[in-house]
């Protein structure tokens, strides 16, 4: 390879890059993906909520096949925009399931309780965003009455702001 050539394949490489690095982070962007991606971060580093769902934090977007309980999936969200002088504000409702082991609705309450004690006015770092306020709005049980399976949702409210870079 020629010096001229290196030296182009170099340029092309750094614009890409360049390029590349423009791209906005889509979590930062996002104040709900922020939120989420906050709460699995401050989760996972609790021993005890790790014992609770089988030996790992087990939260997911979507169940995964096969999954053996306890483990849980976020569930429904919703954002409303609350900007106040100029700040760029978000509200925001969003619920955690978690899915009890068979015979067990105890295992499931347990898991979202223990989440419910570590989420409580939580200091959680959103990139880019602040968080004014997090809040759990409700603790509820269920059972399908299809399949008996036991569930618990844990509901949360937080406030959000948008961090300027």
């Amino acid at each position: 390879m020629t010096t001229l050539a290196i030296e182009t394949t170099l340029a092309a490489e750094t614009t890409l890059a360049a390029e590349t690095a423009v791209v906005a982070d889509p979590v930062s962007a996002s104040p709900l993906l922020a939120l989420r991606g906050a709460i699995l971060a401050h989760l996972a580093g609790d021993a005890s909520l790790a014992r609770l769902m089988g030996g790992s934090l087990r939260l997911h977007d979507e169940p995964p096949r096969g999954a053996v309980a306890v483990y849980g999936v976020f569930g429904d969200a919703e954002i409303r925009d609350e900007s106040v002088d100029g700040a760029r504000r978000h509200a925001h409702g969003l619920s955690l399931t978690l899915y009890a082991r068979p015979g067990s609705a105890r295992s499931g309450l347990a898991a979202a309780e223990r989440m419910a004690d570590l989420l409580a006015d939580a200091p959680l770092v959103l990139p880019g965003h602040h968080l004014v306020t997090l809040r759990v709005a409700r603790l509820g049980a269920t059972r399908d009455p299809a399949t008996g399976e036991a569930r618990a949702t844990l509901t949360l409210q937080a406030v959000t702001e948008h961090r300027p870079a």
